[in-house]
């Protein structure tokens, strides 16, 4: 039997025969964009990708904040690394600067946790398009189902040319002093954050699990 790496490697081969399969095992999670924007109508089809998504009883719970604007962008990236950095430090004060640092490190991704003050979108990573994802506060299924809703996304934004991530910081929003600036009702609450752009970087793939399957 081959190792994981050679039975991940012809996986990958036959799977690109497949359009579907091809777009799942390309797609990354980009965090360095090029200054490159996307047209309106590129992101309705995408954002019509996500509604397709099975949900709950249909009730389809998603609705869909986008940012465009660079300048505006920016502004939210600042104030969410804020009101994370206040989360961060307000939940582990007790362990001193050090620990809320390393904290913060990890939940932002960044190589260096102090150039987190440097940087100017610590967010958003430069992208060119933000989307803020709600659903009603009373429907408990609904997280399973945007869950859903933003794997459809950022397939069909990879299968436009189009690179993603999901940005789990963005719920950080509703704790900021901008965040009346989106409109969103009291009634629904930020589940997820994705932004979209050109890429300008090409991460490696990290080596799935193959022992998770129990058949019965």
């Amino acid at each position: 039997m081959g190792t994981l790496t050679e039975i991940t490697s012809l996986e990958r081969e036959t799977a690109f025969k497949n359009e579907a399969l091809k777009v799942i095992y390309q797609r990354r999670a980009i965090r360095k964009y090029k200054d490159i924007s996307i047209d309106k109508n590129s992101i309705e089809k995408i954002i019509d990708a996500g509604r397709m998504a099975p949900s709950a009883m249909n009730r389809q719970p998603w609705k869909f904040y986008i940012l465009t604007n660079k300048e505006e962008i920016k502004v939210f990236s600042k104030e969410i690394s804020k009101a994370v950095l206040k989360g961060v430090a307000h939940g582990i004060a007790k362990s001193g600067l050090k620990g809320i640092l390393k904290l913060g490190k990890e939940i932002l991704h960044f190589p260096h946790a102090t150039d987190f003050f440097k940087l100017e979108d610590p967010v958003f990573h430069g992208a060119p398009v933000v989307i803020f994802i709600t659903s009603p506060k009373d429907n408990e299924w609904a997280v399973l189902d945007v869950g859903m809703c933003s794997q459809n996304i950022m397939l069909a934004a990879k299968s436009m040319g189009i690179d993603s991530c999901p940005v789990g910081v963005g719920k950080f929003v509703e704790h900021t002093k901008i965040y009346s600036m989106l409109n969103i009702p009291n009634t629904e609450q930020v589940q997820l954050s994705i932004i979209l752009g050109h890429g300008d970087e090409n991460p490696v793939p990290n080596e799935r699990n193959k022992n998770n399957v129990i058949f019965l």
